[in-house]
């Protein structure tokens, strides 16, 4: 019987035997391999630091059902009381679920990370070949050594999308917070629109049936009958939409906090918080801006992260593939074959040019890209801040000016009125055009507290500025009260 392998020599003294050395690399892999792994909390401490630094909020990462019961036993008790801005904010960061798939963004980069730190897999391969008598077996053992050359870089780019992604949910985070705060605002003052509109229509309704009694016994003109009505018919409308505005702002605040089934019963407190006395003076804030904004932070490290990868790619310009094998062959016709093969490609046609240049243009892409985010930082928070003081000063002008000057005439025309001196239309009207003044200072105060929420958010990132259209529609009410007068 042949036997399927020759048995081989005794080794001379001073040869060196392969073996030992592959042992020495295979321990080296088992060690460098052994180095990645993940970290405890996935990444997710930066995002906690900054929650509790910019909003004094605790932020949770629900990853098992215990953390999800934990986190439904404190929406509970925070539900149990009144909602007010901060508790608001507090349940959405909690219980949104949509910031919490984001914040599974984080372990699919940290595993991308800690992938990039293994070693590659080695590579072995066996072949038998029989020719009548003879059969020959042939292995290959290889092992890719260009990608633990670039191993150390490929880590360093991975870490950078890694740090690029908490960034990202951070802003994600903050962005959530502020469209909760505002949502909150307009919540509770759509519940304090619709009041007042109840009021209104109240009032319209009185008018109305008093209206059609008068012209029953003829003592009230058919136009002075169909004033009342349209009145009355305009009333009823904005009735209407109070209690649709109502519905819709309570439900987009409902969606932030990630409720449903009776969790939806939420208490809102009965109005807005008060006017600060006095608005926020902040000369320096362009330059509060550029220190704090994340997306500027963040367009500064993709200009350097693209800077690096550019090195990268002149590092790796010419060894592309770098592969060291391990090669035994043996045969019962023929003495064993020992030896190694290193493979490299040739840049005979590919010198990698386009590449380099397709990644110095990706760079300066960037840096552009960084430039216009500082531009757009500095614009966006000086548009905030004319936003905050703005509808500072409007909400001001209805708190201390139109709304007590509707409260004075009020007041005189009751005097009148018990002195005989008016009728009980002229009191419907005027009682109509006072609430309408409450209800514009309501819009008014709503829409500061919405800037506000714009200003706090420009200074971390980008806002969506939506307080200068508020207050536009606020003045556009002032302006139908006044013409009620």
């Amino acid at each position: 019987m042949i036997p399927n392998t020759p048995t081989s020599p005794a080794p001379r003294p001073n040869a060196r035997s392969p073996r030992p050395r592959f042992v020495a690399v295979a321990a080296a892999a088992l060690l460098l391999g052994g180095c990645a792994t993940f970290s405890a909390d996935g990444g997710f401490a930066p995002l906690e630091q900054t929650a509790q630094e910019r909003l004094g909020k605790d932020v949770k990462w629900a990853r098992s059902a215990n953390d999800l019961d934990g986190i439904a036993s404190r929406v509970d008790e925070l539900l149990a009381q009144p909602l007010n801005a901060d508790s608001a904010v507090q349940i959405a960061l909690l219980n949104n679920r949509g910031l919490q798939a984001s914040y599974q963004q984080l372990g699919i980069a940290e595993a991308d990370l800690v992938q990039s730190s293994r070693l590659p897999n080695p590579g072995f391969s066996i072949t038998k070949l029989r020719q009548g008598d003879e059969r020959e077996i042939e292995r290959f053992f290889s092992f890719d050594l260009g990608h633990v050359l670039v191993l150390p870089l490929a880590r360093q780019v991975e870490s950078r999308r890694f740090a690029a992604t908490q960034r990202s949910v951070t802003m994600e985070m903050l962005a959530l917070a502020a469209e909760t705060r505002k949502a909150w605002v307009g919540a509770v003052a759509a519940d304090e629109s619709l009041r007042y509109s109840r009021q209104v229509q109240r009032a319209a309704d009185a008018g109305a049936e008093l209206a059609s009694r008068m012209a029953a016994v003829g003592n009230f003109t058919k136009l002075q009958q169909a004033r009342e009505q349209g009145f009355y018919a305009q009333a009823v409308l904005d009735l209407a939409r109070a209690q649709q505005a109502q519905v819709s702002a309570r439900e987009r605040l409902t969606r932030l906090l990630g409720l449903w089934g009776t969790q939806t019963q939420f208490e809102l407190p009965e109005r807005l918080p008060d006017l600060p006395k006095m608005p926020a003076d902040q000369p320096d804030i362009e330059q509060l801006a550029m220190t704090q904004r994340l997306d500027v932070q963040s367009a500064k490290l993709q200009a350097e992260a693209t800077a690096k990868n550019l090195g990268l790619s002149k590092v790796t310009r010419f060894v592309n593939v770098l592969e060291l094998g391990y090669e035994r062959n043996t045969s019962n016709e023929a003495p064993r074959q020992t030896g190694y093969e290193i493979g490299v490609e040739i840049p005979l046609f590919d010198w990698s040019g386009a590449r380099v240049a397709k990644a110095e243009a990706i760079y300066m892409q960037s840096v552009q890209r960084a430039a216009q985010a500082a531009i757009d930082a500095r614009s966006e928070v000086r548009e905030a801040y004319l936003g905050y003081r703005s509808a500072w000063d409007i909400a001001r002008h209805y708190r201390e000016d139109i709304v007590p000057t509707a409260k004075r005439i009020s007041d005189e025309n009751v005097l009148r009125y018990n002195g005989m001196f008016i009728g009980v239309f002229e009191l419907l009207a005027d009682t109509r055009s006072q609430i309408a003044s409450v209800n514009a200072s309501i819009q008014a105060l709503r829409d500061f507290w919405i800037a506000q929420a714009d200003l706090d958010m420009a200074l971390m990132g980008k806002p969506s500025l939506s307080g200068m259209s508020g207050a536009s529609s606020a003045a556009m009410a002032g302006g139908d009260a006044g013409a009620a007068h």
